[in-house]
């Protein structure tokens, strides 16, 4: 879920074209989650092959990555490693949350109730590590790097960005801000509508840049201080202080300078919070890592999609052919001469 500093930022709307030639660094398990939870059947279910296996994942994988490069945007995928012990509350309660989705999709079913069913199984959505495996292999035959963080797969994105092996991070979480990310790109995918969680309500939805130095510019603070309204509204790691939205954070950490003089202040305390600064200022990342792109082996998507996972082959072969004539037609010879 990450720390929500909705309305403390502003994002430029943008189209992917104008993104065109730029690396994207993206927060792998989070765009995973975004699949798992949205490509379902009407009545909830999530795309399976004829043995039972889940495909929602590749299908977002195969279909979101070959718009990317046709329209010449060079894709990187970062996923998790270990998470820091302070994530644990944060894993047990969403782990709770999918137990109770779980429970009620299933009484929604019962009922006939199919717009509720496909609500709650929206919330149940996990990822394992075979799914993990298949990613991994899926983006290899379509010539796209990976890499692997030790721990947070937003930090090791964003330290990837800051290094300037990749433009961007992206990520549907404001956190990538939070690790340092320069610039943050949402909704990376084509725009479109998208329904409100537990409203029969759309609206649109454009990609997004949003760059940190113009933010903590706007804002009136630094990096650090924004780390400490992070940790003031709730991040993964620590519960918030109940009553504090990001503009009361903003607010307090501006008025008292840092984030434990803003706690005096209200007379409260956040356990563990110089653990949490550090994990935020200082992540754990790696340096071990090469953004390499390559032409996609047709006949090996193909053979895993089609054959193994039951994928339409007139499908597959209309989006590889997206990106095979986007080359053609800039001349290229191969995906990692884009830049």
């Amino acid at each position: 879920m990450g720390v929500d500093l909705s309305d403390l930022v502003t994002a430029t709307p943008r189209t992917l074209e104008d993104l065109r030639g730029r690396s994207i660094a993206i927060d792998a398990f989070n765009t995973l989650y975004q699949f798992l939870s949205i490509i379902r059947q009407p009545d909830g279910t999530p795309l399976m092959d004829h043995q039972g296996r889940v495909t929602s994942h590749l299908s977002g994988i195969i279909y979101r990555t070959t718009n990317l490069l046709a329209v010449g945007i060079q894709p990187a995928f970062v996923f998790d490693g270990r998470p820091p012990t302070l994530k644990a509350r944060t894993v047990e309660a969403r782990g709770e949350v999918k137990r109770k989705a779980q429970r009620e999709w299933q009484d929604a079913l019962e009922k006939g109730d199919l717009a509720r069913a496909r609500t709650k199984a929206m919330q149940t959505s996990r990822l394992t590590g075979e799914m993990v495996g298949q990613s991994k292999r899926l983006l290899e035959l379509l010539g796209v790097p990976w890499v692997q963080a030790p721990s947070e797969g937003e930090a090791q994105a964003a330290h990837i960005a800051r290094q300037g092996d990749a433009w961007a991070a992206a990520s549907q979480d404001y956190d990538s801000f939070l690790f340092g990310a320069p610039v943050l790109v949402r909704n990376l995918a084509l725009s479109g509508k998208r329904k409100l969680p537990r409203k029969d309500v759309y609206v649109d939805v454009v990609p997004e840049q949003l760059r940190l130095e113009a933010t903590l510019t706007a804002l009136g603070v630094t990096r650090e201080q924004l780390v400490d309204i992070g940790i003031l509204i709730g991040t993964d790691f620590n519960e918030g202080i109940r009553g504090i939205g990001p503009k009361k954070a903003l607010a307090l950490v501006k008025a008292h300078g840092s984030l434990d003089s803003a706690l005096r202040s209200i007379g409260a305390v956040i356990e563990g919070s110089e653990r949490i600064r550090e994990i935020f200022l200082r992540p754990e990342v790696s340096d071990a890592y090469e953004l390499a792109w390559r032409e996609p082996d047709v006949e090996g998507v193909t053979r895993m999609l089609v054959e193994e996972h039951d994928f339409s082959q007139e499908r597959i072969d209309g989006a590889l052919r997206k990106v095979l004539e986007a080359r053609k037609k800039t001349g290229q010879k191969s995906l990692d001469r884009w830049s």
